[in-house]
């Protein structure tokens, strides 16, 4: 079961956080929330997803992985623009959705520490039918990695999404995080 609950007044940093929670399932299973933006009809030539997370102490090491993306529908292409903090490998990876894989980067992941707010910016753009994985910044210190995968014609109609999911370990340990400050910024 997973769940978010939002319009908290503690912890936060604007006055009004989430919490994303999950009590259990099976293994290696996730909860995965997502919101629906105003559509832009062409691929983005710059897509900034940016928030801050927050993980309990008694949480610090629960988590199999926390992940966060948008993806935009385009021309019948989808462009998947998603990260993974895994815990698992202690690595920062990104999704190829074409594939339908996580491939991971050279940004090392150690785990966040507990009981204080951590800032992320994800950047990306899209060339053509190509996703760039341009950089990951978390507390002020940004990873370029220039990725790059082709988008997945899907034939799908015109959308914009972003998205926060939280993944169970191997012993379905329950955890929560909060999020707050989540905003996307973009042009096409």
């Amino acid at each position: 079961m997973y769940g978010v609950t939002q319009a908290l007044s503690t912890p936060t940093l604007s006055g009004s956080s989430a919490d994303f929670w999950i009590t259990g399932g099976p293994a290696y299973t996730g909860g995965y929330y997502f919101i629906e933006q105003p559509t832009v009809p062409n691929p983005v030539s710059y897509l900034r997803y940016e928030f801050d997370l927050y993980v309990p102490s008694q949480y610090a090491t629960a988590p199999q992985a926390l992940e966060f993306e948008c993806q935009q529908n385009s021309n019948g292409y989808t462009y998947n623009y998603a990260w993974q903090a895994d815990y698992a490998s202690q690595t920062w990876r990104v999704f190829n959705y074409t594939t339908k894989h996580w491939e991971g980067t050279s940004v090392a992941f150690s785990g966040f520490a507990p009981d204080t707010w951590h800032h992320i910016i994800a950047m990306y753009h899209a060339s053509g039918t190509q996703i760039i994985h341009d950089s990951i910044t978390v507390d002020g210190v940004t990873s370029p990695v220039n990725i790059t995968h082709d988008a997945l014609f899907t034939g799908n109609g015109v959308e914009l999404t972003n998205a926060f999911q939280v993944d169970l370990d191997g012993n379905s340990t329950p955890y929560q995080v909060y999020v707050d400050n989540m905003t996307v910024t973009l042009a096409d």
